[in-house]
């Protein structure tokens, strides 16, 4: 899991800024990423295709305020990179932003590997957990970091929730919320 993690994020602009020189990210980015595999593991639910080319991690959230601190962006930052804070701010700007007014699917990350990216497969892994949201009235939520990924979500009936996630110095996150479809 980690490794296709790793491959499918190697560019993306969030894992750049979040670890800028990409020697430093090959050693540590996989340490980053698995935690976000832990906790879906652990909390949520991983969709993997048959031949490992692509993943989605999810998380069910439900409606209220979390309780108490949620600590995963320190343990982000503790487990992969202690002296870079930004493996720990990302966290906390997407927390900050992350709606708890009501329960929802929360696609955590969705990964392609990249010879196989623009051949369907994220729509494919994600297609069926929409029409389970849509048949059973609940929302979906994710934050899109990068206008390829954002269009992606659109096509799927995501919209922009009005407000980006600017990193300092650094890309745009789009929180994205998708209202479940009637029949």
């Amino acid at each position: 899991m980690v490794r296709l993690l790793e491959e499918a994020f190697d560019d993306d602009p969030v894992s750049c800024w979040v670890f800028p020189d990409a020697a430093h990210r090959h050693k540590v980015h996989g340490l980053f990423l698995g935690v976000f595999a832990d906790i879906a593991l652990a909390h949520g639910w991983v969709d993997i295709m048959e031949d490992e080319t692509a993943m989605a991690l999810w998380l069910h959230v439900p409606a209220g305020a979390p309780e108490g601190e949620d600590d995963t962006p320190a343990l982000m930052r503790e487990t992969a990179d202690p002296d870079n804070e930004r493996t720990e701010l990302v966290g906390r700007l997407t927390g900050a932003i992350h709606p708890h007014d009501r329960a929802h699917e929360y696609l955590m990350m969705i990964a392609v590997s990249p010879e196989h990216q623009g051949r369907g497969l994220g729509r494919a892994l994600i297609e069926p957990v929409l029409e389970r949201c849509d048949r059973d009235g609940v929302a979906a939520y994710l934050e899109a970091s990068s206008e390829r990924s954002r269009g992606l979500y659109e096509r799927l009936g995501f919209a922009f929730m009005g407000t980006t996630v600017d990193l300092p110095d650094g890309p745009h996150m789009w929180p994205m919320w998708r209202e479940p479809r009637d029949g």
